[in-house]
């Protein structure tokens, strides 16, 4: 039997496991899964690319409540961590990381004997044992069949991806979904590296379907549009 875990609630790992997350964080990622809708709405594909400029921006959070609130729509979703160098999916979920997406792509097993169950509507497929080449794993043509064949399965794929700035990874794969969401860290990513991100993304050639901005104030909570969205949310 798939290991389970509890939803929207439990997974938020900045408020920690099995404790309520307070409404205004659920609502902004609410509206955040609405807005994606809306901008994939004439797209047979409905598969996102997390991503940020550096490390600690929130990025894999982000990515998880993303995908548990797709999953409250009744959908089927598929959280990934394509995060093959530093992965944290398994550990926000509490699941187990011996096999998953970089053990499919080398053929070691199956995709389904790698996915993990979540809930009755979401799945997890870790990253699996850290390769020597995640790049060119997530660029390859494997990749890409692997993507084909799971979203025949799911509504949704939510790929949690490494920092732009740091590392190719991220965009040697955003071209396969349908774009790329940007976390930002409030009072932590400069202008600069933010500037450095857009000029990666866009010499990439790659859709920004938006700008999630974690850790603002909460004098300054509201939402703001900026590439089609952007959401300010805090509750400390």
């Amino acid at each position: 039997m798939p290991k389970t875990v509890n939803s929207y609630e439990s997974a938020a790992v900045e408020q920690g496991i099995n404790k309520q997350v307070p409404f205004a964080i659920v609502e902004a990622y609410k509206s955040i899964r609405t807005n994606l809708m809306f901008m994939m709405t004439q797209s047979k594909r409905k598969c996102i690319t997390i991503s940020s400029s550096v490390s600690g921006e929130g990025k894999s959070t982000s990515a998880v409540n993303i995908a548990i609130a797709f999953s409250q729509l009744g959908c089927k979703v598929l959280i990934v961590d394509a995060d093959l160098r530093k992965p944290t999916i398994y550990k926000k979920l509490k699941v187990a990381n011996t096999k998953g997406l970089s053990s499919v792509l080398v053929g070691f097993c199956t995709a389904k004997e790698a996915i993990i169950e979540v809930n009755a509507n979401l799945d997890v497929l870790t990253s699996g044992p850290i390769p020597p080449n995640p790049s060119e794993l997530l660029g390859s043509e494997n990749m890409s069949m692997l993507l084909d064949t799971l979203q025949a399965e799911y509504e949704y794929i939510i790929l949690d991806t490494p920092p732009i700035n740091i590392v190719s990874d991220a965009l040697a794969l955003a071209p396969k979904t349908n774009g790329i969401v940007i976390v930002t860290q409030g009072g932590k990513t400069t202008h600069e590296q933010m500037r450095k991100t857009l000029n990666s993304i866009e010499f990439a050639n790659v859709k920004i379907l938006g700008t999630v901005i974690n850790g603002t104030s909460k004098k300054t909570m509201h939402s703001e549009y900026r590439y089609r969205y952007r959401y300010n949310y805090t509750y400390r």
